[in-house]
């Protein structure tokens, strides 16, 4: 079997972790280091035993090697300009989420790999949870019928210090996406509109706002509500949130750290109706959260496939961000525009 030559620009904790986690596969190699720091790179270098060329640019670094995907776990504000040099050099990318900084990136993006049939597939790692995947097969086998209302909760006090505690938009930019995608997963179902207000807590250590309230309205007519903050001290939510999915026979619950399950109308008789009790039959097997992602990504491009997190479907979550952001401005509801 061929292996896939890659080469790793942004040498940072994700690519690390990335690093880390690529580097005993037996189909990908990564064979050059890209970071505008050089001591980021030679770190990478040696954690990870790497004996490999590095450059600080991602022109020197193709015109040096030959590469068949790069992968790119750089900056946001970078990832126009480097996931589609890459395409245009003919190279695949798998990159970190967000796939863009806008619509109009996401878009050019999106243009480029159509254009010249190169894969971009983005990070979305809750996918890759047996808890996400069960309460998608809830949905998806019918058990508690029509999908009416999805709520999720996402509460933590998370002092990250850095970049993050001045950023504007810090929760919907840099976590809200791994929800939002979340929620069209376990559904199946898009955003069509979106209605946010966004705020600060009392007490707050984030300049900009760090808590939210969003409603989309899905395609198929259901809502998704998503309630968040990050700087929510005591009573930690998950990371994975806390779901809970309402639909015209039942509903199902995750409480992002048990298995889901579902409660469902029984009988006819009652004021509130008897239930009973649905388990899931999930046997997630393969690896979880990042490790899964990147393992079906890589897998997809070995055997010519498109990966499920392709640009062409992380670009409907990424809508979803983009849109909260803009109600949120506004104060009004907004149509979500990828």
């Amino acid at each position: 079997m061929a292996r896939l030559r890659a080469l790793l620009v942004g040498c940072g904790s994700m690519g690390n972790n990335w690093a880390g986690i690529l580097g005993p596969r037996p189909d990908i190699d990564i064979v050059g280091l890209v970071d505008v720091i050089p001591t980021a790179s030679a770190a990478l270098a040696d954690r990870n035993g790497m004996d490999v060329p590095r450059f600080r640019s991602l022109d020197d670094a193709l015109r040096s090697l030959d590469i068949d995907v790069v992968l790119d776990t750089s900056i946001p504000e970078t990832r126009r300009r480097i996931a589609g040099d890459a395409m245009e050099a003919g190279c695949h990318v798998l990159s970190e989420k967000p796939l863009g900084t806008s619509v109009g990136e996401a878009r050019e993006l999106l243009a480029i790999s159509a254009r010249t049939g190169k894969t971009h597939a983005v990070m979305q790692n809750r996918r890759y949870l047996a808890g996400t995947q069960g309460m998608r097969q809830l949905v998806a086998d019918g058990v508690i019928g029509e999908v009416g209302m999805v709520c999720a909760d996402f509460f933590l006090g998370a002092h990250f210090g850095g970049f993050r505690d001045k950023m504007a938009n810090v929760l919907l930019l840099d976590m809200a996406i791994h929800t939002f995608d979340q929620a069209r997963f376990m559904t199946g179902s898009d955003a069509v509109t979106a209605w946010c207000d966004e705020f600060n807590l009392p007490g707050s250590w984030y300049q900009g706002n760090a808590s939210a309230l969003a409603v989309f309205e899905m395609t198929g007519g259901s809502r998704y509500c998503y309630r968040g903050s990050w700087s929510a001290e005591g009573a930690a939510t998950p990371w994975e949130a806390e779901w809970r999915i309402s639909g015209s026979l039942g509903t199902a619950i995750w409480d992002g750290r048990s298995a889901p399950y579902a409660e469902v109308v029984a009988g006819t008789d009652g004021f509130v109706r008897p239930t009973k009790r649905v388990e899931t039959t999930v046997d997630w097997e393969g690896p979880s959260g990042h490790a899964g992602c990147l393992d079906e990504m890589v897998t997809a491009l070995v055997n010519g496939h498109r990966p499920m997190t392709h640009s062409g479907d992380n670009a409907k979550s990424l809508g979803m961000v983009l849109a909260a952001i803009e109600s949120a401005g506004t104060g009004e509801r907004v149509a979500v525009r990828l």
